[in-house]
């Protein structure tokens, strides 16, 4: 018992000194006595203790009761009411302060260490009741942010669709050639920023329902890379260098292909994307023992430090993206493939002079 502190709140020296004897028979730690409602309020403030013994007649304006109630508040500690007096109308006030239990004076040894001991399982109970609780509300509170973003990302190319769309029925008579096209052109990227946020919006439902499945197989890790770099290459400008190097010229590991896939299309074009000016994208590759490093690293604007410790979580974005375009749910679909290879991502950035993502996948 000798870890559980205990606060004595009792008016009456004598008996406070009788039931701290008592307690310390009992191998419990007594922290200190209190003879008001101030004492005790400070006494606790200084000693934190596991569980106070309030007698509910008490000096000072406040008597037991309402000091328990504040304490309650304050510092989520619990009380048992220590009195010689059990009225009808004492108890019920007693409870409404939700009291963690109730012994009469004058105290014997079993029912004190008895009522102490259902006293700090309830507190635990009720403690792991209060962050189940807050854990509930911290969800939803993410669901309902979730939704409202994600409403907000899919009105935004549903607004260009329908003017585009409505312009061209207007207008379409009375334009050229190359005004259609670029309202056509407005659509079409349009929509293809929505299936991107739907397949994106699809992935993290999965992932957080558990149905995000890992498969890995058979892969030429050399090969597949190549293939990512051909199909990333026109996301770039002129301005833009893509290149790919590779330590061995065949690497062979079974990984989760369209996990893979993911992981480097998402890290190349936020690369290319967050390079407004152009410069070297690059993708290495590297084998070494049973693990393969890739490295993806460009010349962009790079990641500011406050951002990268919430780099991986939804919808979150740098302060520097400024006008680029982006829904901040990429980084989150990566670290969720990663973590599904059971691999390991870290990120190396400076503001201005760009980013180096590494993903570490076991083969």
């Amino acid at each position: 018992m000798g870890d559980i502190r205990i606060l004595i709140v009792e008016d009456e020296l004598l008996i406070a000194k009788g039931l701290a004897k008592k307690l310390e028979k009992l191998e419990y730690v007594v922290v200190g006595i209190a003879s008001s409602s101030e004492s005790a309020l400070q006494k606790v403030e200084e000693t934190q203790p596991d569980i106070i013994l309030m007698d509910i007649v008490i000096k000072g304006d406040l008597d037991g009761i309402e000091t328990a109630k504040l304490i309650q508040e304050k510092f989520n500690i619990p009380v048992i009411y220590v009195t010689a007096y059990a009225d009808d109308e004492t108890l019920e006030r007693a409870e409404e302060t939700e009291s963690y239990g109730y012994i009469l004076k004058p105290f014997k040894e079993r029912e004190v260490h008895a009522a102490i001991k259902i006293a700090l399982k309830k507190h635990q109970s009720t403690l792991k009741m209060q962050e189940s609780l807050k854990e509930a509300q911290a969800v939803t509170d993410e669901k309902s942010r979730f939704l409202s973003i994600a409403s907000h990302d899919l009105k935004t190319p549903l607004t260009a669709i329908q003017m585009s769309a409505g312009m061209l029925k207007d207008y379409s008579d009375k334009w050229t050639e190359d005004k259609k096209q670029k309202h056509l052109d407005r659509i079409q990227t349009s929509v293809s920023n929505m299936n991107n946020l739907l397949e994106e919006l699809l992935i993290l439902s999965r992932a957080e329902s558990g149905k995000l499945i890992f498969n890995p197989e058979p892969t030429q890790v050399v090969t597949f890379c190549q293939s990512i770099i051909e199909e990333i290459k026109p996301l770039s400008q002129a301005e833009h260098r893509v290149l790919f190097m590779s330590s061995q010229e065949v690497i062979h590991g079974n990984l989760d292909k369209p996990l893979l896939r993911h992981i480097l299309m998402n890290l190349l074009s936020n690369a290319i994307k967050y390079s407004p000016n152009g410069g070297t994208v690059s993708l290495k590759i590297h084998q070494d023992g049973q693990f393969i490093w890739f490295e993806v690293a460009d010349e962009g604007i790079g990641l500011p430090m406050d951002y990268q410790a919430k780099l991986f979580q939804q919808f979150e974005r740098a302060s520097n993206v400024g006008n680029i375009k982006g829904t901040g749910l990429g980084l989150s679909i990566v670290k969720q493939a990663v973590d599904l290879h059971q691999g390991q991502i870290k990120v190396e950035s400076e503001v201005g002079k760009g980013t180096i993502f590494t993903v570490t996948l076991p083969l």
